[in-house]
């Protein structure tokens, strides 16, 4: 139904929920399983900071040298973010810590099985592409190496340096650079040294190895001060030098007393690093509630979406609304295994109430209005009209006791032989040509039921259909016969339903819910319409029941 419908209400909009549920489903799972795999893929990271302040008096004075509180300013952020991660004070750390003996897989010890297994992939990936890299060097190199192997006794002297074969200690001091933050803290003096590292421990030790480190550079650049102006004897540079030895032996990342953390350089360590207890970013249980919550909201639009789009007919209400023409009974939607004739049987069972109201529907409609023949078609191929029709001559002979005959007049594609299991040998096409009878090509399936296949023929359909015989083939079965059913292909493929109406009481249209479009029936009907055919209703076929029944009865 239209969304856009003024008649759309709560029960519409719920319908159209069910209806698409399998999309809300499956944007459900993509949404979360998206969500897990990449929460799962993301190891966590703890954050440990220290603090500094960089305007405080230097231990000594030296008009050669102004501290670095001397900058502060709109420069500040940059200025120490520069110098806390220059080569100086970041290989010292690294030195100090080890962080080049560090395994590739370092993350393998803290992340989740799923990441492990990626890093595991990727390191088999780097390894294959090295190999190439290696393999794709050697060769075009390998005349003259084994030539310079030949004359150093059997020894290469080739030794070019692939990008493989970095040097892992430039790799760590790299890494820590990039895990390193610095910021300045507003309205102060102060500023702050991050870290990040999977390990709580590792990232306040790095922390506070760093915050040393730069320290001892700036110590470093005072002692050089004096060392260009004093020598290296003067008082001033031994007892700076004093400092740098002992800030050094406090390269642990240990929590130190304050007094020795404070240090005598012009940069003071307000605060020391300690052991974050929570990783950094947001908590994966909210992330994970939030996926759950945006992805129902997701499916949930995504579903009413299809539906606005969705122009084919999907109600009752669709039937008559877009064809004003009255909807005379719905058939249910069956299954892949299901017989095209309603059998009295279990697996069956649903769809006998359906049939056995359309039949009743139609028979009193053709008693009311004083009809007899009526010629049931869809209007696009394989929509399913001669299993409506089957099964409706077949409830009205058997189930009702009512005198009806069949009519085969689908002479392209005949099909009623097919549901009733019957020869085709012989039929209407057979008749029209003047061979036989129509008595003689009649079946009899039972006492109240009578079947006249199509047959075959190879001449064109339409003037057979469209003649004097055609017409008393009709009026004869009236006669005999309390009813006559006329089944035929469907109104796209074939035009003969307009050449038929003048010998019919009546035209039934069946459409499928789900599959017929509301754009492409009404030009179909047209021919039908400027015939003035008598349209008498629709008969809605794989009819479905999004809402479950427990639902429906409380809206």
């Amino acid at each position: 139904m239209d969304l856009n419908f003024p008649g759309s209400n709560l029960r519409d909009y719920i319908r159209t929920i069910f209806r698409h549920k399998a999309v809300i489903i499956t944007t459900f799972i993509t949404v979360t399983l998206s969500a897990i795999v990449g929460l799962e893929l993301q190891t966590p990271k703890y954050e440990s900071k220290v603090k500094l302040l960089i305007s405080a008096q230097k231990q000594v004075e030296s008009p050669y040298y102004r501290g670095l509180g001397y900058g502060v300013g709109g420069g500040i952020s940059t200025t120490q973010s520069e110098i806390v991660t220059s080569n100086p004070v970041i290989e010292r750390a690294v030195k100090v810590l080890k962080l080049d003996e560090r395994p590739s897989d370092y993350e393998k010890n803290f992340c989740s099985p799923l990441r492990a297994w990626a890093i595991d992939l990727r390191q088999k990936m780097n390894e294959m592409l090295k190999k190439a890299s290696e393999l794709e060097r050697f060769l075009p190199e390998q005349d003259a190496t084994l030539s310079q192997t030949e004359n150093t006794g059997g020894r290469s002297s080739v030794a070019k340096e692939i990008p493989w074969q970095a040097d892992s200690f430039r790799w760590a001091v790299e890494g820590l650079k990039g895990r390193i933050k610095v910021a300045p803290i507003a309205g102060s003096d102060l500023f702050t040294i991050s870290v990040k590292d999977f390990s709580p421990v590792a990232a306040a030790t790095i922390a506070n190895v760093v915050s040393r480190s730069y320290i001892i550079f700036d110590l470093e650049q005072q002692m050089a001060e004096f060392q260009l102006q004093y020598g290296e004897k003067h008082p001033i540079v031994v007892q700076l030098g004093n400092g740098i030895d002992k800030m050094t032996k406090n390269l642990t990342g240990g929590t130190l007393p304050a007094i020795e953390a404070i240090g005598p350089a012009s940069v003071k360590i307000v605060e020391q690093a300690l052991v974050p207890i929570v990783p950094t970013g947001k908590s994966k249980r909210l992330i994970l509630l939030l996926a759950i919550g945006m992805s129902l909201f997701l499916g949930v639009i995504l579903a009413f979406g299809f539906e606005y789009i969705d122009q084919t007919f999907k109600s009752p209400q669709d039937v008559e609304t877009f064809l004003n023409l009255p909807l005379l009974g719905s058939i249910p939607k069956k299954g892949f295994r299901d017989n095209k004739l309603i059998a009295d049987s279990k697996r069956m069972s649903a769809f006998i109430p359906p049939y056995q109201n359309l039949s009743d529907q139609i028979y009193l409609l053709m008693k009311d209005k004083n009809l007899k023949s009526i010629l049931v078609t869809a209007a696009l191929p394989l929509e399913g009209s001669t299993t409506i029709t089957a099964n409706l001559v077949n409830f009205l002979s058997n189930k009702a006791g009512h005198k009806v005959m069949v009519i085969d007049a689908n002479l392209k594609a005949p099909a009623i032989h097919k549901v009733f299991n019957i020869s085709d040998n012989t039929g209407l096409a057979n008749v029209l040509e003047g061979k036989i009878s129509w008595e003689k090509a009649a079946q009899d399936l039972g006492p109240n039921l009578t079947v006249l296949p199509a047959g075959n023929t190879s001449l064109n359909p339409t003037p057979l259909l469209d003649s004097t015989r055609m017409a008393n083939v009709i009026k004869a079965a009236k006669e005999k016969y309390e009813l006559v059913f006329i089944d035929y292909a469907n109104l796209r493929s074939f035009k003969d339903a307009c050449v038929l109406s003048p010998y019919l009481d009546g035209i039934i249209l069946v459409v499928n819910e789900g599959k017929t479009r509301h754009h492409t029936i009404k030009p179909l009907l047209a021919p039908l319409k400027h015939k003035k055919a008598n349209l008498l209703g629709v008969i809605l076929k794989n009819r479905t029941y999004a809402i479950p029944k427990m639902i429906y009865e409380r809206l």
